[in-house]
């Protein structure tokens, strides 16, 4: 399994005396966090963009986090997220007058991670679909066109090879507009970060996603999900993921019972495309309904190590 190493996203919440608290709450929970994960054999982690501020305030610079990863197993911040889920008078994504912005918030966030060897820069290509509506031909030119050169920045200047990931609430969601979208942007500035269990409650198959989009693919999130959106609760607001009508839990471990992604079927493929790099485990509100996220990660793993790595190998 050398060609594919596992990652998290940085998700995470535990139980404390005085109620629930992320990795960031301090140093001692950081170290907690960051030991679990490497236990279980993930050897990278990806990072909300906007935390990087936290943890170089909290261990003085972001050299000095990255030797505190190092000496617990982790080999590095692989990738960098970021989106703005409701656009704003001065930060909407779909209006041309602002892409000097966009691009330049994320210019912003890529130098700060400079020396860290970080690989990809992940986004979200829209605000929320109820944001974005309508989502004509016009609007994903305008988005293909800002995603074209903000790439194309993070590429060239920083080395970063960015990624489109596409939430079910978000403005590109469906197979029609995926396609649409990436008819649109370069495929050397513009790829496709797939998160399976988003896709799937879209309605969108991410074993097929990939197959089509395998030369474009940076990434993945693997998670899963038991229910598909039917009845449009993607424009649910502020937050579909909590929200929404379906379902109060959209997010589960890979391997769930009733999970409807195939993961052997994505790991097959990915061996029959020559898929090589890493494979983000993420764990999106895995404390809703009383579950938490050590015992989902160490449940993903464990299928991770035991069912997925043999059908790759």
């Amino acid at each position: 399994m050398g060609r594919i190493k596992w990652q998290y996203a940085d998700h995470w919440r535990t139980d404390s005396p005085k109620g629930p608290i992320n990795q960031f709450a301090s140093r001692t929970e950081m170290d907690r966090f960051i030991k679990q994960i490497s236990a279980v054999g993930l050897t990278g982690i990806g990072m909300f963009a906007w935390n990087l501020a936290a943890v170089s305030a909290m261990f003085g610079n972001l050299a000095s986090y990255k030797a505190f990863l190092a000496e617990r197993g982790i080999e590095k911040i692989v990738d960098l997220f970021w989106c703005q889920p409701q656009a704003t008078p001065g930060m909407t994504v779909h209006n041309p007058e602002h892409k000097g912005r966009v691009i330049g918030m994320l210019d912003h966030f890529a130098s700060q991670a400079a020396g860290l060897g970080v690989e990809n820069l992940i986004v979200m290509p829209a605000h929320c679909y109820a944001d974005s509506e309508p989502v004509s031909a016009d609007r994903i030119k305008v988005l293909a066109d800002l995603w074209n050169a903000a790439g194309r920045m993070a590429l060239e200047k920083h080395g970063m090879k960015p990624g489109c990931h596409h939430e079910f609430w978000c403005g590109i969601r469906s197979a029609e507009e995926i396609d649409e979208f990436y008819a649109l942007t370069d495929p050397d500035y513009v790829h496709l970060y797939i998160d399976t269990a988003q896709h799937a409650i879209a309605g969108v198959d991410p074993v097929a996603l990939y197959r089509k989009y395998a030369r474009r693919v940076n990434g993945f999130h693997f998670k899963d999900t038991r229910h598909v959106d039917r009845v449009g609760d993607y424009r649910s607001q502020p937050d579909p993921e909590l929200c929404a009508n379906t379902t109060s839990r959209w997010f589960w471990e890979m391997g769930t019972p009733g999970g409807l992604v195939d993961f052997p079927a994505l790991m097959e493929a990915l061996g029959d495309n020559g898929y090589e790099g890493w494979i983000g485990v993420e764990h999106d509100k895995a404390d809703v309904g009383g579950g938490n996220y050590p015992e989902s990660t160490a449940l993903a793993m464990w299928y991770a190590r035991n069912v997925l790595e043999p059908i790759y190998s």
